[in-house]
């Protein structure tokens, strides 16, 4: 059946992922992915996800002409799947599908077919417990959102080898688009029971996955790596022939990337074997989903299946999903339900209107009481505010009396000390300038008649038997002291009449 997805629904609050086939459970809730460890039970607010293995389906691709309208495809989708794939015409199938985005002449559409009496078999005892499924996704489906959620680009073709315990199974994706997929005879357990064959005896499964898990392909026990490199060199042979068929089928110039990995984590060496037999690029198959996750490790198929929740519960798309058991709907869209809501609307409506006065008035009753409880209230409450406030307002006031003491204490207190700096490192002492000048005046033979001092000005009777002594001294203390003078100056020198000797009254402004 062609089948559209539904709207998320407001009330999911968790997402359950259920492995029918290994028996595991998840569930996602408040961002949070980790293992079920109760019992599934029946809760609408959880979103149930399974999937169906790729040796339990069967699929094709068909092409339907594009004059068809829309209503008569899902009829023309179930007639071409009978046809091409061969199906029972007495029987019935669970069929489902979604068109390709491509355009051309033609619609394609990759079908989806399933047998009612095997997924019974593998969801009724799911079903008794939740009583719905909402989702179940072909397998070969399961990688689809490594593109929609861009951890992989999609303009590669990719190759997807992935083991489990009861399937192994090959998937072909070009340009993030579903191509092909096929199973083969080498699932975990076929694994095993080939390597008691070579063996010729039973040997202890426990330590046999313990040994894959760990070790790997690199192990250090001979016999374990002998047989596996056996086992695993007919397992890629099995990949080698599919890879070269769906290169011919689909005209596929190469594979760009083999991603090889199982439920149990990824085997040691497994992606170098590939790469050295398959000549292609290999590594783990194992991303990074951006989920909260403490294990070190989760099935790869139990991420993915919430991603494909995520999928349908966000987009308005076409989806394949082949649950037999979807949610009942909501009781107002049950034949039940919108009977009894008639009954009800017909009942309300002829009470409506004595009604409507009583239960007004009821209602003005208690909004009137409810008002006054809440008037008492906030009158208390607005009284010991005011009186928390006034209190605040006192001790404001005293606050700013005292920062304005303290205040003119510090500008006070500041003065003093700029003063108290300035005279240590601003003053210099007239001693220096004494000592200085008395040495300049024994160079040029000058003497002192008379000194003194009036602030910063220093007044010097100068005399000397040569007025150009007093001129050179002049001349010389103003070019080499010039940072400590800041003025100098002198009147006049003239020769005492009654002497031999010229004077001078020298200033000097420090």
């Amino acid at each position: 059946m062609f089948t559209k997805k539904k709207s998320s629904k407001s009330d999911t609050k968790s997402v359950v992922t259920i492995d029918v086939f290994s028996n595991k459970n998840y569930i996602f809730a408040e961002d949070e992915f980790k293992p079920l460890e109760n019992k599934l039970t029946y809760n609408t607010s959880n979103f149930i996800t399974s999937y169906v293995s790729n040796k339990d389906l069967i699929s094709t691709k068909v092409e339907i002409s594009r004059s068809i309208p829309d209503e008569d495809i899902p009829d023309m989708i179930d007639i071409k799947a009978y046809e091409e794939l061969g199906l029972d015409q007495a029987n019935s199938y669970v069929i489902s599908s979604y068109e390709v985005a491509e355009g051309g002449e033609e619609r394609e559409f990759y079908i989806f077919v399933a047998e009612p009496e095997r997924l019974e078999a593998l969801f009724l005892p799911i079903k008794k417990e939740t009583k719905y499924i909402d989702l179940i996704i072909p397998e070969p489906l399961l990688y689809k959102p490594l593109y929609t959620k861009e951890i992989l680009q999609d303009n590669s073709t990719h190759c997807f080898v992935y083991f489990t315990q009861h399937d192994a199974s090959i998937t072909l994706y070009k340009d993030g688009e579903y191509l092909y997929s096929k199973s083969i005879e080498y699932s975990l357990e076929q694994i095993y029971n080939k390597y008691c064959e070579l063996m010729g005896e039973k040997v202890d499964e426990k330590e046999f996955y313990t040994v894959l898990e760990s070790e790997g392909l690199k192990t250090t026990h001979p016999e374990y790596q002998q047989n596996l490199m056996k086992i695993f060199g007919e397992v890629f042979i099995t990949i080698n022939d599919i890879i070269i068929y769906t290169k011919r089928a689909f005209d596929l110039d190469m594979i760009d990337h083999v991603f090889v990995g199982s439920e149990n984590g990824p085997i040691i060496g497994l992606d170098d074997y590939s790469q050295n037999y398959l000549g292609l690029n290999s590594s783990d198959f194992n991303f990074n989903y951006n989920i909260n996750n403490n294990e070190w490790y989760t099935d790869q198929f139990q991420s993915l299946m919430l991603l494909s929740s995520f999928e349908y519960m966000e987009h308005n798309l076409d989806v394949v999903n082949l649950s037999m058991y979807p949610r009942a709907p909501a009781f107002i869209y049950r034949p039940s339900g919108q009977f009894i809501i008639s009954v009800f609307t017909a009942v309300s409506l002829s009470l409506a209107l004595p009604l409507y006065y009583l239960i007004g008035s009821y209602i003005s009753d208690a909004e009137i009481f409810a008002l006054n409880e809440k008037n008492k209230t906030l009158t208390k409450e607005a009284k010991k505010y005011k009186e928390i406030l006034g209190k605040k307002r006192a001790d404001i006031k005293l606050l700013d009396e005292n920062i304005e003491a303290l205040r003119n204490t510090y500008d006070t207190k500041a003065k003093t000390l700029t003063s108290i700096y300035d005279k240590k490192v601003n003053y210099r002492l007239k001693s220096g300038l004494f000592h200085v000048l008395a040495k300049e005046l024994h160079k040029f033979d000058v003497h002192i008649n008379e000194l003194y001092t009036e602030e910063d000005t220093l007044y010097i009777s100068m005399v000397s038997p040569d007025d150009k002594k007093l001129t050179e001294f002049i001349k010389y203390i103003s070019q080499t002291h010039f940072d400590d003078i800041k003025e100098i100056d002198i009147e006049r020198i003239e020769k005492d009449p009654s002497k031999s000797y010229y004077k001078g009254l020298l200033k000097v402004v420090r």
